[in-house]
């Protein structure tokens, strides 16, 4: 998974079509059970889930020889492959490149080399441990410039202060505060993106590089953005690259921090007093910083899987339900650690395997495409590439159920269910109805700080005007209990060489989450009409829109 989401609305339960709607499965013809519960098709399809598929489908993509699945990597090849191999056993038709499974991607990648330096002062730093660059990052630099305090680097007519009046930056490395200034309240400057111009009028004033420090808590520690920001980087081969007089922008630990103004005779927390006042004046800070960055870039591809159930109604079926799940990990990493990758997002690959595995015994009236995504990681790069160059007409996808997470589903014996988007589209009376009739409760987002919505494969559908939601499940009980967990398994082993199988998983879980979405598939494939977006979402849009998107909050 890839940041929040507001918190699920219930809906009003949508009247199903009156009349004849029949689903022939298993080779039985049986009328529409209610909506709350589930028909004997539905459940005898959903009791033929095997756990057994997505243990082993887990098992094997987690594997070392896996080597962590990297997007442009030989270990997301093989995966690839296994996957592939898979789909062809099941009998879906290939929908990649050429009459194949593949739809090939072109990625750039980029790894910081060894000679990555930074010096203050006489004093040699190393990367990841004392600083890191941060995004963009525009090629090789070699950067040397004398270190001067800019305070919050505020330089607007609505301010009282200028924290750069009467200052030659250029060929100088600005020191800045993170804002916002004492008098700025945090909401006015969040909204205004006061520090994106900050940061513009610093490079517009010809700043050789620019340090941003901390003033306060913050969601991530220095070693966790450091371990982030020093990996591999990759991105689409297309994407236009950031331009070369960018300067390098650099985030240094605490510690080092304090080397910045040990020369002019301050520590952090005095110059952070003097940049109080507003009428702050630059400081120099009488040391140079020089600074090089050496990037190995090189190219490669990747490829989404995916093949298709065709549907038997002559209508219908040129309609499409997609279930996706991302089977990308970070790969292999420069020092050979390999990051398994098995919560995230194995198991989803495994439940959408196995939901596959049922749903090839049923006739369907819509067509049912399998995606298995990559990229995901980096920025849901598989999923943005093929709602742009879709190989189904997009106008004619009926919605994303995605299959993604953090691994809850293995705390115990799912009783509780979180449907990611839910509140958007007539996809959350779909799920209501599923889970009542399975036994299990609807809750709102426990954690919806953290955006989940905008961070997994369904929002790039939701962006293009398909409506999509994500599935996460979760044992009863106090919920306070499993997010405990699950704040402790972020902190120790999310996106990390040990996201591995553990022997407390109960696999019951993921086999429930699978049971849920296989159902909902069914009712999708099976209705009249396609899902549909909620009058009042702000996604509301037509399929296969251009639209730009609502902004993220």
């Amino acid at each position: 998974m890839i940041t929040h989401l507001n918190s699920l609305r219930r809906f009003t339960l949508i009247v199903l079509l009156a009349g004849s709607l029949t689903a022939t499965v298993l080779g039985q013809s049986l009328a529409v059970a209610p909506a709350n519960s589930l028909s004997s098709a539905e459940r005898e399809l959903s009791e033929s889930v095997r756990t057994e598929t997505i243990r082993e489908i887990v098992k094997a993509l987690s594997a070392d020889d896996m080597q962590g699945r990297g997007t442009a990597q030989p270990g997301g090849d093989k995966a690839a492959q296994f996957i592939a191999d898979k789909f062809a056993k099941l009998g879906l038709k290939p929908l990649g490149d050429k009459g194949s499974y593949f739809q090939s991607i072109r990625f750039r990648e980029l790894q910081f080399l060894a000679d990555t330096s930074l010096k203050i002062g006489s004093e040699n730093l190393k990367l990841g441990q004392d600083f890191f660059i941060t995004p963009p990052y525009s090629g090789d630099k070699n950067v040397k410039g004398d270190l001067v305090f800019v305070a919050y680097g505020v330089s607007t007519p609505f301010l009282k202060r200028n924290d750069v009046q009467n200052l030659d930056l250029r060929g100088k490395v600005a020191v800045v505060l993170e804002g916002p200034p004492p008098e700025v309240k945090k909401d006015s400057w969040k909204q205004a993106h006061a520090q994106s111009i900050v940061l513009r009028g610093l490079i517009a004033r010809g700043v050789a590089g620019i340090i941003l420090l901390n003033t306060g808590p913050q969601e991530h520690t220095f070693s966790e953005l450091a371990d982030y920001l020093t990996r591999r980087q990759v991105e689409l081969a297309d994407e236009d690259e950031f331009p070369d007089f960018l300067p390098p922008f650099l985030t240094v630990r605490e510690g080092t921090a304090e080397k910045l103004f040990q020369a002019a005779g301050l520590t952090k927390q005095d110059a952070i007093a003097k940049a109080a006042v507003e009428s702050f004046t630059p400081i120099m800070l009488q040391q140079q910083l020089s600074i090089t960055i050496r990037l190995k870039k090189s190219k490669g591809t990747s490829s989404n899987i995916v093949g298709v159930l065709e549907g038997t109604d002559p209508l219908l079926k040129s309609e499409a339900l997609v279930y996706s799940a991302h089977y990308d990990a970070y790969g292999l990493s420069a020092d050979n650690r390999i990051y398994h990758g098995a919560a995230d997002n194995a198991l989803g690959v495994g439940q959408m395997i196995a939901i596959a595995e049922v749903l090839r015994k049923a006739k369907l009236r819509r067509s049912v495409i399998f995606m298995a995504l990559t990229g995901e990681e980096y920025g849901g790069y598989g999923s943005t590439y093929w709602v742009k160059n879709p190989t189904w007409k997009i106008k004619q996808v009926a919605a994303d159920l995605n299959l993604d997470g953090m691994g809850t589903e293995v705390y115990g014996p799912v009783k509780v269910v979180v449907g990611y988007g839910a509140e958007h589209s007539s996809l959350g009376s779909t799920l209501n109805d599923v889970a009542v009739a399975n036994g299990l409760k609807v809750i709102p987002d426990p954690m919806p700080d953290e955006k989940s919505f905008y961070r997994s494969d369904h929002y790039f559908f939701v962006k293009r005007g398909i409506p999509g939601i994500m599935l996460l499940g979760a044992p009863e009980g106090d919920t306070s209990v499993w997010i405990e967990r699950l704040k402790q398994w972020e902190k120790a082993d999310y996106h990390q060489p040990t996201d591995v199988i553990r022997p407390d998983w109960n696999w019951d879980g993921p086999s429930t989450i699978a049971r849920v979405a296989l159902v909902m598939g069914l009712r999708i494939s099976n209705d009249d009409t396609m899902p549909s977006w909620l009058p009042n979402s702000i996604f509301n849009r037509e399929r296969g829109t251009d639209k730009p998107a609502p902004p993220e909050p």
